[in-house]
């Protein structure tokens, strides 16, 4: 199934059996899809080693990791009142306009709370110390958040990605991967991949929203980044660095699109066992 399919991929980063995996996931739905892939390398003699906050929704301790927790400046009823909001929105019925508005709002009060984590990770001297000390194989991330790719530069490691789709399509930027809007149907859009010409137009004009959607969400990372690493970066700059991007889609889903090499479809890991 899938599921093995990736385990294998990832597998391969150690040649000998006992890798050393670091993760740092992103938290909410992200997170449980990624935590049954940890399940199986545990049980095929990988070590692993969770980075997260000690406030969080979802990341949990378990026996299938190792936990490594940092401190965070914000509560968990404040996290849990801003996730449920968030919740809340994305099902309101409302015009485009209204809704972009209102995700725009909704997006800076969130990514406010993921940058604070970010930071407090980074600026944890202790607990990289450790994780350099630690001597990782590779880094398991979800780039959604680009906070584990700069840990990522910051301890020289081979990092991959593990995720459904990128804000802005920065997955095809990052990786030079064509994405014609006459042919890849937009998020909203209800288009297929066969259009006329009208909806073309459409489907390119719902491109232009997302532009200030990340930068609002995305350029914060970017400063960080640089700060942190002493080195001009932007968030592409991170992404590229990736050596395999794990996608959680298929073409039963999703309609055909262009792929890169790198790019490897793991549809299915999303799904719970009965």
């Amino acid at each position: 199934g899938a599921t093995t399919t990736l385990v294998g991929l990832l597998s391969l980063l150690a040649v000998a059996a006992g890798g050393k995996l670091l993760v740092v996931p992103v938290d909410g739905s992200h997170w449980l899809s990624m935590r049954e892939v940890l399940a199986m390398l545990r049980d095929r003699g990988h070590d692993v080693v969770v980075v997260a906050p000690e406030v969080s929704l979802h990341i949990k301790p378990s026996k299938d990791f190792v936990m490594k927790m940092y401190p965070v400046p914000f509560t968990q009823e404040e996290m849990d009142e801003d996730f449920q909001g968030f919740t809340k929105d994305l099902f309101q019925v409302e015009s485009f306009l209204a809704r972009v508005l209102r995700l725009y709002r909704r997006s800076k009060k969130t990514s406010a709370l993921f940058l604070a984590s970010c930071k407090h990770l980074l600026h944890n001297k202790e607990l990289l110390k450790d994780l350099e000390d630690s001597k990782f194989d590779a880094i398991l991330t979800d780039p959604i958040l680009p906070c584990g790719q700069i840990v990522a530069e910051h301890l020289a490691l081979p990092s991959v990605f593990f995720l459904q789709q990128m804000p802005c399509a920065l997955e095809y930027e990052a990786t030079q991967c064509p994405n014609p809007p006459s042919y890849v149907p937009r998020v909203f859009t209800e288009h297929t991949d066969r259009m006329a010409f009208l909806q073309r137009v459409r489907n390119l004009l719902y491109d232009l929203p997302n532009f200030f959607l990340c930068d609002v969400v995305f350029q914060p990372y970017a400063q960080l980044a640089s700060e942190f690493l002493g080195r001009a970066v932007t968030v592409p700059d991170l992404l590229r660095q990736a050596s395999i991007w794990l996608l959680k889609i298929d073409f039963v889903l999703h309609y055909p699109k262009p792929l890169m090499p790198n790019m490897v479809l793991v549809s299915g890991v999303n799904c719970a066992h009965k």
